[in-house]
């Protein structure tokens, strides 16, 4: 295996009517398993008229409900602690984890089988062999190990590989530069956001990053590892190349990587997966190249088999094509470029912060940022940016200046505040970063205290 340039050689090649094939098998037998076992459901498949007898090719797929968040947190609401999505008893797993509570009030709980923990790895070797990750390698994991699925299963995957495994957690920033030059790491995983707190950490500690071994970051967590501007920042910060990866505790694992060819976009791990691009909020698939949400149906997770789940991601799908690595698998453009959640209405402007970072991002003088929405006069609402400096950077009013044009004319003429923030005033972040604060829900809250 160590001279190919796939996990999986097979699947990763498969021409595309076998591909899909084999979906619609793993469709039928999927469907099949939840109708037996997870009574929640029959109950849903039987409401929509459809059983596994129904499944004799792709298109049958529409036939299926979909599975929301909502519904998921609902029924860990009224049936404690997981809800009645389990496929077999708690009793057989080996592994709990929760989401890191980006999105919702509550976190949501998942657990693992043996077998489920076997696929999960799996899902992280597509990914780290992909992008060139080999036994020869020393992988350093900046994360923090705790209850948060994150990097659990790529720690396994290279163990998996054969890589030498070095494990982050308990540590803060200026140990883990440290660590990762004292033990000669190769490659480094963790959040795009925590990979340029990293370098950042490194300058202020003499530490010549690009000098070092790391020859490779994986990244993941945040849409920002394949924005082009943050992905270039940090490759210049680390002297490496920089592949971005996506998961979700919902799945346990990734769907998604980038490959070594890094052609602007991340593979779909097709023979795990039936990945949908649907209109936000509707049901109507749309088009290569048009962005939409992905809505996922996974084959590997027995313990919580997930049918049709409605992630809130936007994404646009791209032929495998479109990449000289010889993958059949298709591609998401730009990876995950933001969330239906995350789109916030200003002035009747959609801003993303995914759209605002990418801007930022092209200018080098700035460490860190933070948007932040408010109502001036109790009446009007208003955006501003807060950007931290680099100690070295000069020309800062024309920096801000550039930002305040750029921002604006990439958000149909809504006008942007733009200020310099105080040395060290702006939150950093290990897992994934929040750097959007919406104040106009807050009654009575106004520009101040942010």
């Amino acid at each position: 295996m160590s001279d190919s340039p796939y996990w999986n050689p097979r699947h990763e090649t498969m021409p595309r009517d076998e591909l899909e094939a084999l979906q619609a098998r793993k469709l039928r037998n999927l469907v099949a398993f939840a109708e037996a076992n997870v009574p929640w459901h029959a109950r849903r498949l039987k409401e929509a008229g459809v059983s596994a007898d129904d499944i004799s090719s792709l298109e049958d797929l529409r036939r299926l409900p979909f599975m929301t968040r909502e519904e998921w947190m609902q029924g860990q609401l009224d049936e404690p602690p997981y809800g009645p999505f389990l496929a077999v008893p708690p009793e057989t797993a080996i592994r709990y984890h929760m989401t890191s509570g980006t999105t919702g009030k509550a976190p949501l709980r998942v657990l693992d089988s043996t077998k489920d923990w076997d696929w999960i790895s799996e899902m992280w070797c597509y990914g780290f062999w992909g992008f060139g990750v080999r036994p020869s390698d020393t992988v350093f994991f900046a994360f923090g190990y705790g209850a948060f699925i994150g990097f659990w299963g790529a720690h396994y995957a290279c163990e998996k590989i054969g890589a030498l495994v070095v494990p982050g957690g308990a540590m803060d920033t200026q140990r883990r530069v440290q660590q990762i030059v004292d033990s000669g790491a190769t490659v480094v995983a963790s959040t795009p956001t925590y990979a340029l707190r990293l370098a950042q950490e490194a300058r202020r500690e003499g530490i010549d990053l690009p000098g070092s071994k790391v020859s490779r970051l994986i990244l993941s967590g945040e849409p920002a590892g394949s924005i082009p501007a943050t992905k270039r920042l940090i490759e210049e910060q680390w002297g490496a190349k920089a592949g971005d990866t996506a998961g979700m505790t919902e799945l346990g694992t990734i769907m998604i990587f980038e490959c070594s060819h890094q052609p602007g976009g991340t593979h779909i791990i097709e023979d795990h997966y039936i990945e949908e691009v649907l209109e936000p909020n509707g049901d109507r698939p749309v088009g290569y190249g048009e962005q939409g949400e992905r809505v996922v149906t996974s084959f590997g997770r027995g313990m919580i088999p997930v049918i049709r789940y409605r992630t809130r991601d936007l994404v646009t799908r791209i032929p495998g094509s479109s990449c000289s690595c010889g993958r059949t698998f298709d591609i998401y453009e730009g990876g995950i470029t933001g969330r239906v959640d995350d789109m916030k209405l200003v002035r009747g402007t959609n801003v993303y912060q995914s759209a605002i970072e990418a801007i930022v991002r092209e200018h080098r003088e700035i460490d860190e940022f933070q948007i932040l929405l408010y109502t001036a006069e109790g009446i009007r609402d208003e955006i501003a940016v807060r950007v931290e400096f680099h100690d070295w950077a000069r020309e800062r009013d024309a920096v801000l200046g550039a930002l305040r044009r750029e921002l604006s004319d990439a958000h149909e003429g809504l006008r942007f505040e733009v200020e310099e923030a105080e040395p060290g005033s702006l939150p950093r972040f290990e897992l994934k970063a929040k750097r959007l604060v919406d104040r106009r829900e807050i009654k009575g809250a106004a520009r101040t205290g942010a």
